[in-house]
């Protein structure tokens, strides 16, 4: 019996680590393919760990000016020496090429926001690709520092506030890109007008994907105003990746192991999880391309309920209010 259980056990690793290799090698496929970014300035929100830190990672890789924004100032220095260090050691950054630049960005408070937007808007020339990576995913019941539901105020209202702060910069460096990372947890959530701020009830698990399902609707309708401007919008879902944004998800301590093994067979790595936000800050594949919803660098469809422009119309109009753009 104990010979049949390893000899399970080690055929089921070799089985796992096949999978692994093979989905590896179709990422590294479609990494390879991406276009050079030298010359392009390249915003990244959330960009000291996960996907963010994968995203700016590569895209300074190819050559691209990268600013990190992010709440942990020391964490995100922290992680940009070490991707120029690992970088540097594979020989993959050029002299006078890409070019990695560390700003605080809290999306927790609106006036973080606005002093961030305020020094890109000073220094920065251009701005080429803005990714709205940054989340919070299914936190305890907390509010941000202007009373928001904190999923809701740093999923969808930060960076709502961000890209209208930085629109007439983006208009002006155009053809330019947004990128908004959703998630395919948006099929369970709800625009509830009546309770946006979660003062009535509080679901960790339904405000996250109400957070999500914001975003894709913040997108349709941004994508529909800058029709014309040279400005494409776009949003992705990355799939179920290891990243730390599950640290508010409590796994008992005897599952964990197997949890472990499970996510390390089938969950993304940070570099794949990364590949949309990538494709779409770069590839010309998607060049003028806008208003559209993407998973593993390909178009996917929407559920009615994301495609609702008068759904979409109204929460911007109310989102407006919320961050002090229209009082």
């Amino acid at each position: 019996m104990a010979a049949a259980a390893t000899a399970l056990a080690l055929g089921g690793g070799l089985l796992l680590a096949a999978w692994r290799w093979l989905r590896g090698a179709a990422r590294a496929a479609v990494a390879g393919a991406e276009a050079s970014m030298r010359g392009k300035t390249v915003i990244i929100t959330g960009a000291n760990s996960g996907l963010g830190r994968a995203a700016a990672a590569e895209l300074l890789r190819m050559q691209a000016r990268v600013i990190m924004g992010c709440r942990d100032r020391a964490r995100a220095e922290r992680a940009a020496r070490e991707i120029r260090a690992e970088l540097g050691e594979r020989g993959e950054a050029e002299e006078g090429g890409g070019e990695l630049v560390v700003r605080e960005l809290d999306l927790a408070s609106l006036r973080s926001v606005r002093a961030f937007c305020h020094r890109v808007l000073q220094e920065e020339p251009r701005l080429d690709v803005l990714i709205n990576n940054a989340g919070v995913f299914q936190c305890p019941y907390m509010k941000t520092e202007d009373g928001f539901e904190m999923q809701f105020g740093v999923n969808h209202l930060g960076h709502f506030l961000l890209t209208n702060l930085l629109l007439g910069l983006l208009k002006n460096s155009a053809p330019s890109r947004i990128v908004v990372v959703s998630s395919k947890l948006y099929k369970y959530g709800e625009i509830n007008f009546e309770d946006l701020n979660s003062e009535i009830s509080y679901n960790k698990s339904f405000c996250y994907s109400r957070s999500k399902l914001a975003n894709i609707l913040f997108a349709r309708e941004l994508a529909r105003r800058l029709e014309g401007t040279g400005v494409t919008v776009n949003s992705l879902h990355p799939g179920i990746v290891r990243t730390n944004l599950g640290r508010y998800v409590n796994i008992p301590l005897l599952a964990k192991p197997l949890f472990n093994l499970v996510s390390w067979a089938f969950f993304k790595t940070p570099l794949e999880g990364a590949q949309t936000s990538i494709y779409l800050a770069s590839s010309p594949d998607v060049e003028g391309v806008s208003g559209k919803y993407f998973g593993d660098c390909k178009e996917e469809e929407l559920l009615p309920k994301a495609m609702d422009d008068l759904v979409a119309r109204k929460l911007w109009d109310i989102s407006e209010v919320m961050v002090g753009l229209l009082k």
